[in-house]
């Protein structure tokens, strides 16, 4: 099977990421984020809530959005780690879905911390466009895991429409309280399908501007022939 059944998938209770200033500072932040929105958290809260020292944590970060990007890094990391062989023969749409569950899985226990920081970007068009280049990051790597191309402008075409599509995903996970994530499944399924179909229009795009250039170079071989 290449989709995971409402049994097989398990979501674990968050664990402190371990005993380094960095990881107390990502969980303090993300503790703090499921309490407040992200406009009201800064530094000294972080450093508070961590148990360090403002030096401590300055030497680790310059900001709460450098703090958020760790998290999502460490998420990354978490999907990375987490593929299975049996999924190389399956189709790319296939081994896409399933990267992106095990990303959802892996946010489970931050989604109240995700649900602020979404509420925290809907007012803020500063946090939103930042939150977009890093998800536009994170995208990049889940394409990789899934064997697709997210090089060269068309990979990173790739990568801005999965973040936009993941978001849309991430609306519908964030009040879907079923074990089985049955409506979170269904709009991502229905979200590649129409990835799927745009990836091929972008295909052809990308051709054209080739096409053109192999029509002029015939064109001038053929000018260069007669001349001759």
């Amino acid at each position: 099977m290449a989709r995971k059944s409402k049994k097989q998938r398990r979501v674990q209770a968050a664990a402190p990421r371990g005993d380094t200033d960095r990881d107390k500072a990502v969980d303090a932040l993300m503790a703090l984020l499921a309490e407040h929105s992200f406009d009201d958290i800064g530094m000294a809260e972080i450093a508070g809530r961590a148990g360090l020292k403002l030096s401590a944590l300055r030497a680790e970060f310059g900001s709460p959005l450098a703090i958020v990007a760790a998290h999502m890094k460490d998420v990354d990391r978490a999907v990375l780690a987490g593929g299975s062989a049996d999924m190389a023969e399956e189709p790319p749409r296939e081994r896409l879905f399933d990267v992106l569950m095990r990303r959802l899985e892996a946010l489970a226990p931050y989604k109240e911390a995700v649900r602020s920081l979404l509420r925290s970007a809907r007012r803020s068009p500063g946090l939103a466009l930042a939150l977009n280049a890093m998800a536009v990051r994170s995208q990049a790597w889940m394409l990789e895991a899934a064997g697709i191309g997210a090089h060269g402008p068309r990979g990173a075409l790739r990568a801005q429409g999965a973040a936009l599509m993941f978001a849309r995903v991430l609306r519908v996970w964030l009040d879907d309280d079923e074990p089985g994530m049955d409506r979170t499944m269904a709009v991502l399924d229905r979200g590649l399908a129409s990835a799927e179909r745009w990836d091929g229009f972008v295909g052809d795009l990308c051709a054209i501007p080739c096409a053109i250039r192999g029509r002029r170079r015939r064109h001038r071989d053929k000018e260069e022939a007669e001349a001759a």
